[in-house]
């Protein structure tokens, strides 16, 4: 605070100089005024022909005194010289008056500055009374001098005030921040693992609301914390099973080499469950940095037109080899190829990568629970009164549990009876990634599904329905009605 006050002192110094010439010149005016107005009077009451004589009374107002020179000048009607100082300048054309009006100006004589107040009166002549002028000037020293006491008056003063008031700002800051810098000192003694609240009774009133807004970001951070020390936990038990099953076959199969047996299918069998765990480990490992990759995205979370049928159709490619492997009949519905390749029917905002991942593992977490011969189909549709564009996943397994369907959505949960050597990640992964799309996710049951072509034998359970639905883009237009269908069957 000590910076703008001595910024504003000289600024308060040269207004106040300002203030005190326009004081100290108000009365001097008022004298030379008068003056100029007196010697008028008298002249427009003289005979000037036979030449001007000035009062007694005028005469001794129009003497110098000690600190100033006093002129005066009269001119005729036609500018002719009358009285007075030839020297002093005439008013413009501009600085003219009406006969009687008393006016001021700024001048020069003799190098020296002079205030001059003129007034036009009056003169008798053959030909009538006409105007001449009357003016009476001074030099400006009494001016100065009064201005001068005027500045030393109020300067002075504060010369003593302003060390006084820094002085009492600088206490009293102190004095305020105290309970601050306390407080400041109380947060940096914590220890980094200390997240407890901030007591707001000890802190400064003005502070109180910075002190709940740490204290609720702290609370939130604790949380934070603890769901991440509880997902490692969890993920480091997910972990255990598959490391485990790879060490116990690896040493399994030590253990037969070195006891010479050499019985190739056994080793094979080994061999297979090393694969087994091995994969297991690989897709737990990439789910987490899956789940991992979308919750940090998500703080910053850069959107843009995506066309949601082209990035379905790529995800159902992906896992055709996979519904292969598993006699799956894996199929797609929406909008014909020619149509969302050349960019057009099913558009939401969306980031492209996310909104792939979230269909690849509605699609992997189908593949994984439907039985062998089952049915999973994936759908894109534009609903247009809802302004959404919709993607289903529909599978022909076990199905969800009324129950259960919230529980299915928390990372590493998983139903029990289904037999299915899952992560538990799936789900959650969609949930994470359509909280930051801002979209809908709902669990039915399937509907009534048709026979699959691969095994048409084959026994289907109720099955699963899980709808996702994004926000279109602004310029997304729904599509016409005589799109036909598109399916991938492999």
């Amino acid at each position: 605070m000590l910076a703008p006050l001595l910024l504003l002192w000289p600024m308060s110094v040269a207004l106040t100089w300002l203030v005190a010439e326009d004081i100290a010149a108000r009365p001097f005016d008022r004298a030379l005024g008068e003056v100029a107005r007196s010697l008028g009077q008298q002249i427009s009451n003289a005979d000037v022909k036979g030449g001007l004589q000035l009062p007694e009374t005028i005469a001794e107002m129009l003497q110098a005194d000690n600190a100033d020179t006093v002129y005066f000048q009269v001119v005729g009607s036609r500018g002719e010289y009358l009285a007075g100082d030839p020297q002093l300048p005439q008013p413009t054309v501009e600085q003219s008056g009406r006969a009687g009006e008393l006016k001021y100006r700024d001048a020069e004589v003799h190098n020296d500055a002079i205030r001059v107040a003129y007034v036009f009166v009056p003169l008798p002549g053959e030909a009538g009374r006409s105007l001449g002028l009357v003016q009476v000037a001074e030099t400006l020293n009494k001016r100065s001098q009064l201005a001068t006491e005027i500045i030393k008056g109020v300067i002075l003063p504060q010369f003593v005030i302003l060390p006084v008031a820094v002085l009492l700002v600088w206490l009293a800051l102190a004095r305020g921040i105290a309970p601050l810098a306390e407080l400041q000192e109380r947060i940096r003694r914590r220890q980094s693992d200390d997240l407890s609240p901030i007591d707001e009774r000890e802190a400064p009133e003005e502070v109180a609301p910075l002190v709940r807004s740490i204290n609720d970001l702290l609370g939130r951070l604790d949380q934070s914390i603890k769901a991440q020390k509880h997902f490692l936990a969890d993920a480091a038990h997910q972990l255990k099973t598959p490391l485990a099953g790879l060490r116990m076959q690896a040493e399994l199969a030590q253990r037969e080499i070195d006891a010479g047996q050499r019985d190739p299918q056994e080793l094979k069998k080994s061999l297979r469950q090393i694969a087994h765990s091995s994969q297991r480990a690989a897709h737990l490992v990439n789910q987490l940095l899956a789940l991992a990759r979308a919750e940090n995205q998500g703080q910053s979370l850069h959107r843009q037109d995506v066309a949601l049928a082209r990035l379905a159709a790529d995800a159902v490619r992906d896992f055709v080899p996979r519904a292969l492997e598993k006699r799956i009949d894996l199929g797609y519905e929406g909008p014909d190829q020619a149509r969302y390749f050349g960019g057009t029917p099913v558009r939401v905002l969306g980031n492209p990568l996310l909104v792939k991942e979230l269909i690849r593992n509605l699609v992997d977490n189908a593949i994984l629970y439907t039985p062998e011969g089952g049915t999973v189909t994936v759908r894109v549709v534009h609903d247009p009164f809802g302004q959404v564009g919709v993607v289903q996943v529909e599978d022909s397994g076990p199905g969800i549990p009324v129950t259960e369907r919230e529980l299915v959505f928390q990372p590493f949960y998983r139903a029990l009876g289904t037999g299915v050597d899952g992560s538990g990640l799936g789900l959650a992964i969609v949930r994470e990634i359509a909280q930051q799309h801002d979209a809908d996710i709902s669990v039915e049951d399937a509907r009534a599904l048709p026979a699959s072509p691969v095994d048409p034998a084959a026994a289907h359970g109720r099955g699963t329905l899980i709808t996702v639905r994004f926000p279109v883009a602004p310029a997304a237009a729904p599509p016409p009605s005589a799109d036909s269908p598109n399916e991938v069957h492999p």
